[in-house]
């Protein structure tokens, strides 16, 4: 059977407006945290102004404000009234992150995959022998807002979240911190497949798939499940596939960005 043409809006290159205000402030996120990390931005320096800033990137003040409080909130900047932003000197025990430690490795799409499929396998198999109630309360709800969503930066919280409930769900804190430390490159994964039709392959079991099987207890199709889930990347990314993470996230970034039919 021919499959329906997609719609505008599920078109790689066209994203609502709605949805633009998330993807600018990642965009705009994403290069000043690279420069301060990088150490490009050296500790101390002042940002640019709000306005400059806006200016410089082509976004409103509130999309650059929003920005500022994420740095903030990770502790890459302190922001002083009246003066201004300034880049922070990262403590010890911050040590720039795991996240950081890992991208200094260039790690491609494929390899992010490799590491995910064993640990998250056995996630989701603790996860199903061990889920309490509440925890199937979480997982639920963040199934439905993924299906609810049509913001693709919303869509790809909620499904960072579904994949931390089941880390939570198994009750093992070091496997939930493994994940946790990975966060960043897989929210970059998650929004190139929660908004690229051609990763949506039909039949492929999802996340509301995952769900029923840790609901039912049925541990050999939890894992069987989630193994599939991760695996459709190595047959849907093509030549992104041995792409640095980071490089295909803004180059698809910058595709949503896009005026519709550049």
């Amino acid at each position: 059977m021919q499959s329906a043409a997609p719609s505008d809006s599920s078109r790689p290159g066209h994203v609502a407006e709605s949805g633009r205000r998330g993807l600018l402030t990642e965009r705009i996120a994403r290069q000043l945290e690279h420069g301060i990390r990088s150490g490009e931005i050296a500790v101390g320096s002042k940002l640019p102004s709000e306005r400059e800033l806006a200016e410089q990137f082509g976004a409103s003040r509130n999309v650059v404000r929003e920005v500022l409080r994420r740095l903030e909130a990770q502790h890459l900047i302190e922001v002083e009234p009246g003066r201004g932003s300034f880049v922070r000197e990262p403590s010890s025990g911050q040590a720039r992150g795991y996240d950081a430690l890992y991208r200094a490795g260039r790690p491609t799409v494929r390899q992010l995959i490799e590491a995910r499929i064993p640990l998250e396998i056995e996630t989701v198999r603790l996860a199903t022998e061990r889920a309490t109630q509440e925890d199937l309360a979480v997982l639920r709800s963040a199934r439905d807002a993924m299906e609810s969503a049509s913001d693709v930066v919303v869509k790809a919280r909620a499904d960072m979240e579904f994949h931390d409930a089941i880390a939570v769900a198994s009750k093992n804190p070091v496997l939930r911190i493994m994940l946790s430390s990975i966060s960043g490159m897989m929210f970059e994964m998650m929004l190139r497949s929660n908004s690229d039709p051609s990763i949506g392959e039909p039949g492929v079991p999802h996340h509301p798939e995952i769900f029923e099987a840790i609901e039912a207890r049925d541990v050999e199709l939890a894992c069987a499940r989630m193994r599939e889930h991760l695996r459709l990347g190595l047959r849907t990314y093509g030549a992104d596939l041995d792409l640095q993470v980071d490089v295909m996230a803004r180059n698809h970034i910058e595709t949503l960005l896009a005026p519709s039919g550049e």
